[in-house]
């Protein structure tokens, strides 16, 4: 029997912020409620159930009893669609309806769930329902999205009580049946654009693979992780009476009524002697790191540096979205680097996490969580980054668990060896993996065991090392530069020599750049596949919709999309692909024009994340519970008897898709999160 589809988009109120909070934390809420449900069955009209009728929330009530038999007419129709495996359910960000949905009493398992998103961001478009319809060529009423939005915060987040409006703190139907009538029109509208975009899509399947490892995903993060509480309060009561200290000790030291203000602090410095352009973090390290500072300058300038710890929002954050149970939820963003498909942070923001390098970390945790601001303050000086430096160990285990945590060591450096088939690389990595030695001695003609601590030789391992960490995607001195050569002590008349000394060493990743700008471009120009090291470049479009790409073919079958390729020259006038993207900065959709050390990054990060796939994948059917992963390392809520040796043993494993591709793990195990 033939599969239908059905397309759904859902209304919701809830008294938390879902921004600050996220999905899980929002629809856990006590007075968390189903509005509205807009409907359509494959190619049938769309239709919509008011959630808010008495007559309906009569019947609601009864799923919510479990007496589903009770319904009838098209709330049973649906009711059945959400329990079928032969429909397939799809939704623009499919986890927000499928988890209300669920929240609210509705069954319907996600192994059904397709998500038109992650299908978009699989195609190389970008996250938001209205910005992919106009990237796909969806017309557009700009007003009818504004009018929207406004309904939204009309009907679904608490109103501010008034005389005028009976102190209530809900907007209702009733008090409003004009724009009630509009918000369901709202709500259809977005199954139509929904199912308009997923028609395109459906042109450019996602693998299975990608579908389950999207499941896979939400299901992670529905799991959460759990948090210390206890650990989150001391350091927001601890940070309160810091800064409320240095304020009043920069007040002292300045006079000034409001020394956070630049447009006060910056004259202030300026008749004290130092002349500052900003106050910038990079600008204020710049000046501490000067000789001969007054004093007072100086003190005043750390305080600064202290009270500009960003990073103490993160156990705001943590606060916003624990949920009852001391948990954690929807840290991850399946495919949120676009592209790659790598995954991205959200909430928290795990990928941006301070390190920590107290050597008494368990100590530190206790009076933190005492709330112990003077024996943090005497014992380790610095505060607000004493704090900065706990925010990891504030996730923990479950209750009778450990931690097990294992990253891939170096796997961007295998990978583009691998590929490139630079030989020398892969028998480092097969054998000793002392690569920042050995790119040394082949740079510089020095036997190996020379490069050891103790002989001069061995500064050569810094050159090595910041040059295999910056020049693998065709960088020069910038790449240098941008990785921290100046910070390390090499003089910058000396980094194009690095540079070139690097790429003599690596002759054949060297020729992987162009190898891979030149398939792309003959791809582009003849409209015929390129095949070369294991990848295949072709143009992909449609006849139906116009649309049309370059893909890149990776080992693992999945696909790399550049939507709405063309050649132009770039700003060096030399014949480049152009493409559109979401820019970095404007985070809008445009044109940006690319080459073939930034091709080969894309690859290579692709690739390092299908082994991170390769790696969740195997874990899973071991039956174990990752509860977040970051860049190449993953987190596992594991039982006692799992062990760091097993983890790492799984990521060596060989991958069937990339053979010869030698991978290591390395790990720990800890009752809180931490960098090892």
């Amino acid at each position: 029997m033939a599969m239908r589809h059905l397309s759904i988009d859902i209304e919701t109120k809830s008294s938390v912020d879902i921004g600050k909070a996220g999905l899980y934390r929002y629809a856990q809420s006590p007075d968390f409620e189903i509005l509205l449900i807009a409907y359509k069955f494959d190619e049938r009209p769309v239709k919509i159930l008011d959630l808010t009728d008495e007559k309906l929330r009569g019947k609601q009530g009864a799923l919510l009893n479990g007496r589903q038999k009770e319904f009838n007419g098209e709330c049973a129709e649906l009711c059945e669609a959400l329990r079928s495996p032969r429909i397939i359910k799809h939704a623009y960000n499919a986890a927000f309806e499928w988890y209300c949905l669920n929240q609210a009493g509705f069954e319907t398992p996600l192994e059904q769930w397709r998500c038109t998103m992650a299908h978009g961001l699989y195609c190389g478009y970008t996250a938001g329902l209205d910005a992919t319809g106009r990237a796909i060529g969806l017309p557009q009423d700009k007003q009818k999205l504004t009018a929207g939005k406004a309904l939204i915060r009309y009907f679904c987040v608490p109103c501010k009580p008034t005389k005028s409006n009976g102190n209530r703190t809900w907007n209702l139907p009733r008090h409003a049946p004009e724009k009630w009538s509009l918000f369901k029109d709202y709500c259809k509208q977005d199954v139509v654009t929904e199912s308009e975009i997923l028609k395109r899509l459906s042109l450019f399947p996602m693998p299975e693979e990608e579908e389950r490892l999207w499941q896979m995903d939400i299901r992670m993060n529905a799991f959460g992780v759990r948090v210390d509480g206890e650990l989150i309060q001391g350091a927001l009561e601890i940070d309160s009476e810091s800064a409320g200290r240095l304020e009043e000790e920069a007040r002292s030291l300045t006079g000034l009524g409001n020394p956070n203000s630049a447009a006060q602090l910056l004259p202030w410095l300026r008749a004290n002697g130092l002349e500052l352009e900003n106050l910038q973090k990079a600008t204020v390290a710049e000046a501490l790191g000067r000789e001969g500072l007054p004093e007072k300058v100086r003190r005043v300038l750390e305080i600064r540096q202290q009270l500009g710890k960003t990073s103490i929002k993160k156990y705001v954050a943590m606060e916003a979205a624990m949920g009852m149970d001391g948990r954690v939820r929807g840290l991850t963003q399946y495919y949120g680097a676009n592209r790659t498909g790598r995954w991205a942070g959200r909430l928290v923001q795990m990928q941006n996490l301070p390190k920590n390098y107290l050597k008494t970390l368990d100590s530190a945790r206790n009076l933190v969580k005492q709330g112990n601001y003077a024996g943090v303050r005497m014992i380790y000086g610095n505060v607000p980054d004493t704090l900065s430096q706990l925010i990891r160990t504030a996730f923990i285990p479950s209750e009778g668990n450990k931690f097990v945590v294992a990253d891939f060591s170096a796997i961007e450096a295998r990978v583009i060896a691998w590929l490139a088939g630079e030989q020398w690389v892969n028998e480092v990595f097969a054998t000793h993996g002392k690569i920042y030695e050995a790119t040394a001695s082949q740079m510089f003609h020095v036997p190996i065991e020379r490069i050891v601590k103790g002989n001069p030789e061995y500064a050569l391992r810094q050159k090595g090392k910041v040059a295999t960490l910056a020049l693998g995607y065709q960088g020069g001195t910038n790449a240098l530069i941008a990785m921290g050569a100046l910070g390390m002590g090499l003089a910058e008349e000396e980094l194009p020599d690095i540079v070139q000394r690097w790429r003599g060493a690596n002759p054949r990743i060297r020729d992987l750049w162009y190898a891979v700008e030149q398939a792309a471009l003959e791809a582009m120009q003849t409209a015929q596949p390129q095949a070369i090291h294991g990848l295949i470049f072709a143009l992909e479009g449609d006849l139906v919709y116009g649309q049309n790409f370059l893909t890149i073919q990776l080992p693992a079958g999945r696909k790399l999309y550049y939507p709405k390729p063309f050649l132009k020259e770039n700003q060096f006038g030399r014949l480049a692909i152009h493409y559109y993207t979401v820019g970095q900065q404007t985070r809008k959709w445009e044109v940006a024009s690319t080459y073939g050390g930034k091709l080969t990054e894309n690859i290579v990060q692709a690739i390092a994340r299908d082994c991170l796939a390769e790696t969740l994948r195997r874990i899973d059917a071991r039956g174990l519970q990752v509860v977040f992963h970051v860049h190449d390392e993953v987190i596992i809520d594991a039982p006692p008897d799992v062990t760091v040796d097993e983890i790492c043993a799984l990521m060596a494993e060989p991958i069937p898709w990339a053979p010869g591709l030698v991978l290591k793990g390395a790990g720990f195990e800890s009752e809180y999160y931490m960098k090892d």
